[in-house]
């Protein structure tokens, strides 16, 4: 699969729920939150061109209120505006 989202936009693979805490308790399913972090598979570029500032395999921490999520072969994904991402995850010092 090759998505490459247009625009100022980044295509996400969301992490998944907490199944269960760190002391080893399950946590209902309707209990769970979501969490607003994923795996970059897919970056846009900006309306002048140039290439944002992630790449794929970057973790990242998103928020925001918009965004479009769907399916293919089984995985669930989400298409964010740049905006919306708020921090990288790990990487070192840059």
């Amino acid at each position: 699969m090759n998505i490459i989202p247009i625009g100022e936009r980044v295509l996400l693979e969301q992490a998944k729920k907490e199944e269960k805490t760190a002391g080893g308790i399950y946590i209902p399913e309707d209990a769970q939150k979501e969490k607003k972090e994923g795996t970059i598979i897919g970056v846009g570029t900006f309306r002048d061109g140039k290439e944002l500032p992630l790449k794929k395999g970057d973790r990242v921490i998103y928020g925001g209120y918009s965004s479009e999520d769907f399916e293919i072969d089984g995985k669930k994904y989400l298409l964010v505006d740049f905006k919306d991402i708020l921090a990288k995850i790990g990487g070192g010092a840059q």
